[in-house]
């Protein structure tokens, strides 16, 4: 199993420890497989495929294949409804009257009766209204796979089709500890997918010596582990870790955002959880104040601790009085009445007691004092810059650089990914005030960067948004965090979105949005819209039956006469009825680019330029959103956005307003970017470079960008996207 995460998470395969022998063929067939689908396989991979003996040669060249075409879609079969698309889709309102014709046909034609008149079919639309999915040829498919894949031209190569590099890597053991150390000491959260990869390898990679883990959900993780080991907690200091412990080792959230129903602990489990709850409290009352936050959850695990058979831990049982109703004042409460009072700067000096929150509440203080007292939250600043998590300082300086104006709306996304608007009623705060605050935050993030002499990067990274957090991102091939914005080449861009229901009949529709310059709505694409603007649709598919899903396309023409005249290309997944996005068993978004000359099935994994996992909890899904600059070539940005939407019946066409809304705010917002890294790295001293793709790295250098370079020099530090996150110090 491990095997196959290493190569979708890292694109480097586990070296086999099988017996020697000769797989040069093995080698040469899963080479030209791996072009097919985009990737390639760099040298010394090659090379130690072809000296494993012939059996376990191939058993490594199945997994290496297995593992990067389900990383670019390309495990399912991706059939449109329209056998020809993009060609021969028809007008809308065409296809659904053959669709009526057909239903009322068919009977006609068993008993030999003549076939419906013009005049007969509107009749029977003016006795009411006809449901399309209740007719037989509307949604479901009329070709099988192999039928499409016969009535397209095979795929003509493209000096613009994706190479991927597949790496060799170490033994299996290295590489899974390896992994398992790059999750665990992340120094932003990470997402719901790795962190259930991280409780998976925690139960094998227990004993591997990690250098710390500054992240309070994954330590919550590892400390399940140890739980269900018998082994101590580690870096337990807050009422919270353990209440997280807990809710992990149920089953439950580790990230609170949700209750948990806590498992039967054995007496074992439940000493170590009170000890650990003892030894918190014991560190002073003020520790007591996040308990009311979660009282309930926390009556419900003393519950099932019963505190009671553990009289040597008396300030544990403080933990369930406090859970209970006794009143202990938080450093927050005490903070909100300093705020009530006016007094800006006694609340600063509260905070200091919890440097995280006083940043979190830097523009609340800044914006409401006056000189005198930002003189006093500036100290108090200075005072905590030292104690407060590098991804807090990040987060503040990307806040504070959107402060001069207000914003068009006030975003507000949750960890789940759900996103919701309102007005930015908030004064502006003055230049000079930000330029001071962010300067503090430089320096003190540049004291903390390790010191690299020479910097080669890839000029393509440096708009890649800062990834902050694993939850403004999903899983998949080549995604990027929220707000990244890349160049999309091609003639054509083709979206794509596939799913496979689990337990009732599911219909997804992929649409896109139309708009102008200044955001307004100027047209869509979607099941009710085949054509508009030049960009074509698939078809609807209504359900989607395991195994084989069901697909759906949309078509943009990019650089000729037919491409679309808006400024802004929106697509969006609608949940129009069945199951959610996180409850489906499979769902993805991506898209491709092609050359007009290129023909090729609806689906080719060499064009995929990326693809996306669709986990989130509402029902409209916001992927990404693209952009027509002056000189008319287009960037995506990625959103990765949920709505909450309708229980049933969403369409692009009841939810424009606020999807308008959402990407002026996203585009328009200013976000911390590589870049920004690299030219803190600049100003401490670091020598910085540029790289041309196909250039060989002069000595070991520390090489940022994308993709690493087909050939590395022995000593080179390799930072790509799955390790941007280490960009960001602890």
């Amino acid at each position: 199993m491990h095997t196959r995460t290493i190569i979708t998470r890292t694109l480097r395969v586990p070296r086999s420890p099988a017996p020697a022998g000769d797989g040069a063929a093995v080698a040469r067939q899963m080479d030209a497989v791996l072009a097919g689908a985009g990737f390639k396989a760099t040298r010394d991979l090659l090379e130690h495929i072809s000296e494993l003996e012939p059996g376990a040669a191939m058993d490594l060249a199945v997994h290496i294949v297995a593992a990067v075409r389900e990383l670019v879609g390309d495990h399912v079969a991706h059939n449109p409804y329209f056998r020809d698309f993009p060609h021969g889709v028809p007008d809308t309102v065409e296809f659904w009257v053959r669709c009526l014709r057909d239903a009322l046909v068919a009977p006609r034609a068993r008993s030999a009766g003549p076939a419906p008149t013009d005049g007969e079919l509107l009749a029977v639309l003016d006795r009411g209204l006809v449901g399309l999915l209740d007719l037989p040829r509307y949604g479901r498919y009329q070709h099988t796979y192999a039928e499409l894949l016969a009535a397209h031209d095979e795929l003509i190569p493209s000096v613009k089709d994706r190479v991927t590099l597949v790496r060799l890597g170490g033994t299996l053991e290295e590489e899974t500890a390896a992994l398992y150390r790059a999750l665990a000491e992340s120094t932003t959260p990470l997402g719901e997918a790795d962190l259930q990869l991280l409780a998976d390898l925690a139960e094998t990679c227990g004993e591997v010596e990690l250098a710390a883990v500054p992240v309070r959900e994954n330590r919550a993780v590892l400390n399940a582990a140890r739980l269900a080991a018998g082994r101590p907690l580690l870096a337990v200091d807050t009422v919270l870790d353990v209440l997280r412990t807990a809710c992990q080792a149920s089953g439950g959230d580790v990230t609170l955002a949700e209750p948990s129903k806590f498992r039967s602990f054995a007496r074992r489990e439940r000493r170590v959880l009170m000890a650990a709850l003892d030894a918190v409290v014991a560190g002073g009352e003020s520790k007591l104040g996040d308990v009311a936050r979660f009282a309930n959850r926390f009556k419900r695990l003393g519950e099932g601790l019963h505190p009671h058979e553990f009289q040597e831990f008396p300030r544990a049982a403080e933990v369930f009085e406090v859970a209970r109703g006794r009143a202990v004042m938080s450093l927050a409460g005490r903070a909100e009445l300093a705020f009530a009072r006016g007094d800006l700067a006694g609340a600063a000096d509260i905070l200091t007691g919890a440097p995280g929150m006083l940043m979190r509440s830097l523009d609340r203080l800044l914006r409401h004092a006056d000189a005198p007292a930002r003189d006093a939250v500036f100290a108090a600043m200075t005072q905590v810059l030292g104690k407060v998590s590098a991804r807090v300082l990040c987060s503040v300086r990307e806040h504070l650089a959107n402060r001069a104006t207000p914003d068009a709306a006030r975003l507000f996304t949750t960890r789940t990914r759900r996103a919701w608007v309102t007005d930015d009623i908030r004064p502006p705060l003055p230049a000079e005030v930000i330029s001071r605050a962010c300067a503090l935050i430089d320096a003190e993030l540049t004291a903390r960067l390790p010191r690299r002499a020479r910097l080669v990067v890839d000029p393509a990274v440096l708009s890649v948004a800062l990834p902050l957090s694993g939850k403004a991102g999903e899983a998949g091939f080549a995604v990027l965090p929220r707000g990244s914005r890349s160049q999309v080449e091609g003639d054509v861009l083709r979206f794509f979105t596939y799913w496979c229901q689990a337990r009732q009949t599911t219909d997804f529709d992929l649409s896109a949005l139309l708009l102008d310059a200044e955001f307004r709505y100027i047209g869509h694409v979607s099941w009710t819209n085949y054509h508009d603007g030049g960009a074509v649709y698939s078809g609807d598919l209504t359900q989607a039956p395991a195994p084989d899903g069901a697909t759906e396309f949309i078509d943009f023409p990019l650089d000729s006469a037919d491409a679309t005249s808006a400024a802004y290309v929106v697509p969006q997944v609608n949940v129009y009825s069945g199951e959610g996005f996180d409850e489906v068993a499979e769902s993805m978004f991506g898209w491709m680019t092609r050359d007009h000359d290129q023909a090729g099935a609806p689906f080719e994994a060499r064009t995929v330029r990326t693809r996306s996992d669709m986990r989130g909890t509402g029902r409209v899904a916001l992927p990404a959103v693209f952009a027509r600059g002056e000189d008319g070539s287009w960037t995506a940005t990625w959103l990765h956005l949920y709505l909450s939407g309708n229980p049933n019946f969403n369409q692009v066409e009841a939810n424009r307003a606020s999807t308008a809304v959402l990407a002026r705010g996203l585009l328009q917002r200013e976000y911390l970017t590589v870049g920004y890294v690299v030219e803190l790295m600049r100003a401490a001293g670091a020598e910085v470079t540029t790289w041309e793709p196909g250039a060989e790295l002069d000595g070991p250098v520390t090489f940022l960008g994308l993709h690493a370079p087909e050939t590395v020099p022995d000593g080179t530090e390799v930072i790509t996207l799955d390790r941007l996150n280490q960009l960001i110090p602890a």
